[in-house]
């Protein structure tokens, strides 16, 4: 249990920063895209870059590097957050897991429902204001302290996490280029070798890596999204160690009772000794757990890297309202759906559910709490401008939209701060 909740805090905490990070360079992006360097931010991201091997080439611009490539890392990490949590963590009980569930449906269905009723000639756009941002919406908790309940990260993370595997099923299914079928052998029989690998107890991470680019190659010449080949790879990671705890122990005293024992006056490490390192270092890698380690290592490189990258090379956009008034309706219908879709989906869908005996709210949190956290996750920023470039590809309907994102993102923030500052008053 205490594991589990170091994990968890740790998880928080670097999306909370990874929160602040965004939003800086957010607004360092709008700033640059609209000073007398906005030519050149956008010359830079439309560079194309790629790589030739034999007959075969690779070129895409370097936003498509970005969002296709460094973002599949993101969503491997997203996916491996998804299976521990659905293994050990708040989804891994269908008592715990079946209120943030219910709030995550609802928070996804009301909004594309108003997005789609505002738009009924061009629904695509419906999985735009799906989405929640959990490192800003946790970022804003971590800055309120000891104002928050406890419980409303947990309730937030279960929350986002169900989001998340709703947006990665949103961007397998309907935001797909034209099918290459062909490719479905060649993506099938290399998620096929992955699974082997777990199959035999493979523990070791870098022949899943290397699978996993081969995965990342086919799926993105099928046409379907290539970052669903980081959650496809992240579900076929074994979460187990090949070492249990107290076999560890034990070795590891071994080896410190050897190292102990050959200490001497030479003031450098003798061969006995070394050779007890090597042992404790070798114990080290087999207990730890490879979904863990590897989400580990991913979650410091996508808070600290690929968000805020993504962000500056995504953010960037020309504040002209003009193009907000000649799309309105699209606007709309994201922001509608930011602001009211996700706290009325949100609460209505756990509300009902609980008066008809589908599920029970956790005692620890209250109806109020639920209305609060239904605001924080109309913050949809990030993913909801991941899926714009996916839904839109005329450049003035997507500044449009991100626009909207933006002004969504902060009025739902700011009023799910001032609930918590209230009750906390009150």
């Amino acid at each position: 249990m205490i594991k589990k909740f170091l994990l968890l805090e740790d998880f928080i905490s670097k999306e909370a920063l990874s929160g602040i990070l965004l939003f800086l360079a957010t607004v360092a992006a709008v700033i640059v895209a609209n000073s007398s360097l906005g030519q050149a931010y956008y010359d830079l991201w439309h560079m194309q870059l790629g790589m030739t091997l034999g007959e075969k080439s690779i070129s895409m611009s370097l936003t498509y590097w970005i969002d296709d490539g460094l973002m599949a890392l993101f969503f491997l990490m997203v996916g491996l957050e998804i299976k521990r949590e659905m293994v050990i963590g708040e989804l891994s009980s269908v008592s715990k897991a079946a209120f943030p569930i219910i709030a995550a449906i609802g928070g996804m269905v009301v909004p594309a429902l108003i997005y789609v009723a505002l738009n009924t000639d061009n629904p695509l756009g419906f999985g735009i204001p799906m989405a929640t941002d959990i490192a800003f919406a946790l970022g804003i908790l971590m800055l309120l302290g000891t104002r928050v309940n406890p419980a409303l990260k947990l309730f937030l993370v279960a929350l986002a996490v169900v989001d998340d595997l709703g947006a990665v099923l949103v961007v397998a299914t309907v935001y797909t280029s034209e099918i290459k079928v062909e490719y479905f052998l060649h993506a099938g029989v290399t998620y096929a070798l992955i699974w082997l690998l777990n199959y035999l107890g493979v523990k070791k991470l870098l022949p899943y890596l290397i699978l996993g680019i081969f995965l990342w190659i086919f799926i993105h010449e099928i046409g379907i999204h290539a970052t669903i080949a980081g959650v496809l790879l992240a579900f076929a990671i074994p979460i187990s160690s090949k070492m249990n705890e107290d076999r560890f122990i034990e070795k590891t005293r071994n080896s410190l009772d050897k190292f102990e024992r050959n200490i001497d006056d030479v003031p450098i490490l003798n061969h006995h000794q070394i050779n007890a390192l090597e042992k404790i270092a070798h114990s080290y890698d087999k207990v730890q757990n490879p979904l863990v380690k590897l989400e580990h290592n991913l979650h410091g490189l996508s808070a600290f890297f690929i968000m805020p990258l993504f962000a500056f090379s995504n953010a960037g956009v020309l504040i002209d309202f003009s193009t907000i008034s000649a799309n309105m309706m699209i606007v709309l219908g994201v922001v509608l759906g930011l602001i009211l879709g996700k706290p009325i989906g949100i609460f209505g869908f756990t509300f009902l559910a609980t008066k008809i005996g589908i599920i029970k709210k956790p005692d620890d949190i209250s109806w109020y709490d639920v209305v609060a956290v239904g605001f924080l996750g109309g913050i949809g920023f990030t993913m909801s401008i991941f899926i714009t470039h996916l839904a839109f590809t005329d450049e003035t309907v997507i500044a449009a939209v991100k626009l909207g994102v933006f002004a969504a993102s902060f009025i739902a923030a700011i009023i799910g701060v001032i609930l918590i500052m209230l009750k906390k008053k009150a």
